[in-house]
């Protein structure tokens, strides 16, 4: 399997060694955390398997998935933070349930082995349908339950957004298996929809730089939309020759958050500065392969502490991915062989109700 490289940045050798550091925090049941004695979260334990299927590391990537499936609660969720052994955090997030059908969809692509996506097919259904549980007569997606059922009472753009994507997949493995859910097309359009319009649907998150890119991210903003939406707070959340902060008032610094916004320029066709994003990422590798989480500025402190994590390594191999442009994942993210164009309901639906 020819591996991603970005030339003048990231050979192929280079980025086996950071698929390898990935693996090597891998558990013997499959779960990744986030370093080595640490926590593990399923949206981050996917986009480590995502990682780890780029890098030819196809047996780390299955034993993940297995991982999911031996997790998944008969409600079709996973709780939000396990450690080795156990629930750390109980609460069920939706953005959190609904990431594996990202992964599963990239898997197949990666391999193109139907029996795979034949097997994780009621995994993903379950999960999707547990999700949308959540969505409201408006069209977002609030952002968890309460192990005893509760809703939380608002959404959040981000989660939203990638709730977005993964539904797009989710889709796209349905439509592969000839399985129709017509109920999800109409989910997608009116999530679709709120992102697009109504930035009232949701809590207020400006300051983060997720809730910034999200939308592009996802396929929601795409085109022109998208390119307008990135360069109108570009100055806000990328520090020049550094990265993108994570948050819009500090001098905060992340490789997982400059990789995804590495994807989100690549979606929209804006490739000089993905790649130039993509470089500043750099700053923050390890001789080993791995990648600091963030630094702080002008100090150039990494935080937390030395903390190296599986996923801000994941988020790298990703990037380099969509920028080499040759595997058939490359494209994922900017939404090729995935379904668009969702019928979206009446704006005439009513808002939904507020929670106490």
């Amino acid at each position: 399997m020819q591996l991603p490289e970005v030339g003048g940045v990231l050979a192929a050798e280079d980025v086996a060694a950071t698929v390898d550091s990935i693996a090597a925090v891998q558990l013997r049941d499959g779960m990744v955390p986030w370093f080595p004695g640490g926590h593990a979260d399923p949206w981050n334990h996917v986009e480590a398997a995502m990682a780890l299927a780029v890098g030819g590391r196809r047996l780390e990537a299955e034993r993940a998935y297995d991982w999911l499936v031996a997790t998944q609660r008969p409600d079709g969720s996973w709780h939000q933070y396990y450690v080795e052994g156990g629930v750390e955090e109980p609460k069920l997030d939706a953005n959190v349930c609904a990431y594996p059908a990202t992964g599963v969809w990239h898997h197949f692509l990666t391999t193109g082995d139907v029996g795979f996506l034949e097997e994780l097919w009621p995994v993903v259904e379950r999960a999707i349908d547990f999700v949308l549980d959540l969505q409201t007569p408006r069209g977002e997606i609030l952002w968890a339950r309460h192990p005893n059922g509760t809703p939380w009472p608002f959404a959040l753009l981000t989660g939203s957004s990638s709730i977005y994507h993964s539904l797009r997949c989710a889709i796209a493995a349905a439509e592969r298996l000839g399985h129709e859910r017509p109920d999800w097309e109409l989910s997608a359009g009116a999530l679709g929809t709120v992102i697009a319009t109504r930035p009232d649907a949701f809590a207020p998150k400006e300051r983060w730089a997720m809730d910034w890119y999200y939308p592009v991210l996802s396929g929601v903003l795409g085109g022109r939309a998208g390119r307008d939406r990135l360069a109108a707070r570009w100055d806000v959340f990328v520090m020049d020759g550094r990265g993108v902060r994570c948050v819009s008032d500090r001098p905060w610094i992340t490789a997982a958050e400059t990789c995804e916004c590495v994807l989100a320029h690549d979606a929209v066709g804006e490739d000089e500065k993905a790649r130039l994003l993509f470089e500043w990422a750099h700053t923050l590798r390890h001789d080993d392969g791995s990648y600091f989480t963030g630094i702080v500025y002008p100090q150039e402190v990494h935080f937390p502490g030395e903390e190296r994590t599986t996923y801000t390594a994941a988020a790298v191999v990703l990037a380099a991915d969509a920028l080499c442009g040759e595997s058939p994942t490359s494209g994922l993210f900017r939404g090729e062989g995935l379904p668009d164009g969702f019928p979206s309901p009446s704006p005439t639906l009513p808002d939904p109700p507020q929670h106490a």
